[in-house]
């Protein structure tokens, strides 16, 4: 029985893998120039949250060092796209939020990347899209528990 299941726990990693790898490239190809796909992602979690972030909270959420994200936000903040405070109370701390600017970066991106993703919710087929939705949330959950 082990074998089967490391047989089809391989298959399902396998698909995951290709899929995410084909997904980002899709996406990547129709974001706006300079636009790269960690920028849209931090843009977009900022759009969502109604407080602003540490960089240190923007790393834990995407599981990237804080080096990487200091790099993403250098990047954003030369954009324009965030805006980088002090913490007032604590001068080691900082506190990141989306601007104006990046909010209509973030639209721009959505708007240029959501017909690819349209068309392949149709080509599928919205119900068997919404059948899936389940199970990958599940994977995504039990995956972040073994962090």
């Amino acid at each position: 029985m082990t074998d089967a299941t490391d047989t089809l726990a391989a298959a399902l990693f396998s698909e995951v893998f290709m899929t995410d790898q084909l997904a980002r490239h899709r996406v990547s190809r129709a974001l706006p120039k300079g636009m790269e796909i960690s920028h849209f992602s931090v843009l977009n979690h900022l759009a969502h949250s109604p407080e602003e972030r540490t960089p240190a909270q923007l790393a834990a959420t995407f599981h990237v060092t804080r080096g990487a994200m200091t790099n993403t936000l250098a990047k954003l903040e030369w954009a324009g796209h965030v805006h980088i405070r002090p913490d007032w109370d604590d001068a080691r701390r900082k506190f990141v939020s989306i601007s104006p600017a990046g909010r209509a970066a973030r639209d721009t991106a959505v708007a240029a990347f959501m017909p690819v993703i349209s068309d392949l919710v149709r080509g599928i087929g919205p119900e068997r899209v919404r059948a899936m939705l389940p199970v990958l949330r599940e994977l995504r959950a039990r995956l972040e528990g073994a962090l």
